[in-house]
């Protein structure tokens, strides 16, 4: 694997400080809990970014005497991380609005925090969408989970602009602190998700239904009534890595070579299908019951 996802990342890491500032700034020249809410929930970008690099740099590593199937778990723990700080933020941001609620402070030089604020929330904006497509074209769980943080991020701040903006014209002062608790709600769901698909990927779940759907799509193109068929079908996997593995039956008859020079077929096919793929299989006599005893997780 290309070592460029440490590029992102450290990209990453560059955005997140000079948004943080940003956004401290903001909150400075305004008052505003609203902004300040803003800005804890963004100080959680730095620590993500960070453990980002350094997952991103294990995971990267190739496999080794001691971890034979590589080290691209490394990456949930990444996601986990950033929704763990996610909580950590949110909890922050109430301590400081709940008081706000019925002892509302007046905002100063709105319109500077503002202009502040909309400046870091372009520049949030822009890498995100970078990080998101360079995740997925990569096939990196961690730097699709940084983009994801850096969204949630950009539309943090623009509910925090538009409440900001009719705080300004009504004069509602309370509407501050109610904004600052909306964003910690809302920064609570997205750390769930992040830590709910962390656990996920360490839990070793299976291929999602479509792609399981065009990995027996594959097998069938092979399956020959009476000669050729498959049991015993299991999927995992682990961050950029796909994993299968499988039976293969075939007539006792059959030669090792023969058998051999299937699955080099149907291992050939399946690599056209899936990138980054890892595939084990077990080659059994169709005739011997011995090769239909236990309980497979998956019957096709």
């Amino acid at each position: 694997m290309s070592a460029s996802p440490l590029r992102y990342a450290s990209l990453s890491i560059a955005t997140a400080v000079v948004v943080l500032g940003l956004k401290l700034a903001a909150w400075k020249v305004s008052g505003s809990v609203g902004l300040l809410s803003d800005a804890l929930e963004t100080l959680t970008n730095v620590g993500g970014a960070l453990m980002a690099f350094t997952m991103l740099r294990i995971a990267l590593q190739p496999p080794d005497a001691a971890h034979a199937y590589g080290h691209g778990k490394a990456e949930y723990f990444s996601s986990g991380f950033e929704g763990m700080l996610i909580f950590v933020a949110a909890a922050m941001i109430a301590v400081e609005a709940i008081p706000r609620l019925t002892d509302p402070q007046p905002i100063e030089a709105p319109g500077l925090g503002l202009g502040i604020a909309v400046l870091a929330s372009l520049i949030n904006l822009v890498v995100a969408q970078m990080l998101l497509r360079a995740g997925r074209r990569l096939h990196s769980v961690t730097l699709v989970a940084d983009g994801r943080h850096l969204m949630t991020d950009v539309w943090t701040t623009v509910g925090v602009l538009v409440g900001l903006a009719i705080v300004v014209l009504s004069g509602w002062l309370w509407m501050d602190a109610a904004i600052a608790l909306m964003v910690a709600a809302h920064v609570l769901f997205e750390g769930f998700k992040l830590i709910s698909e962390a656990a996920h990927g360490l839990m070793d779940s299976a291929w999602p239904a479509e792609e399981q759907a065009r990995l027996l799509a594959v097998l069938d193109r092979f399956r020959v009534d009476g000669e050729v068929d498959f049991h015993a079908i299991r999927t995992r996997r682990a961050a950029a890595l796909h994993f299968a593995d499988f039976h293969v039956l075939v007539p006792g008859r059959w030669t090792v070579q023969r058998g051999h020079d299937l699955i080099e077929q149907i291992e050939a096919a399946l690599a056209e299908q899936f990138e980054r793929l890892i595939v084990s299989t077990h080659l059994e006599p169709s005739e011997d019951p011995r090769s239909y005893e236990g309980r497979p997780l998956h019957h096709s």
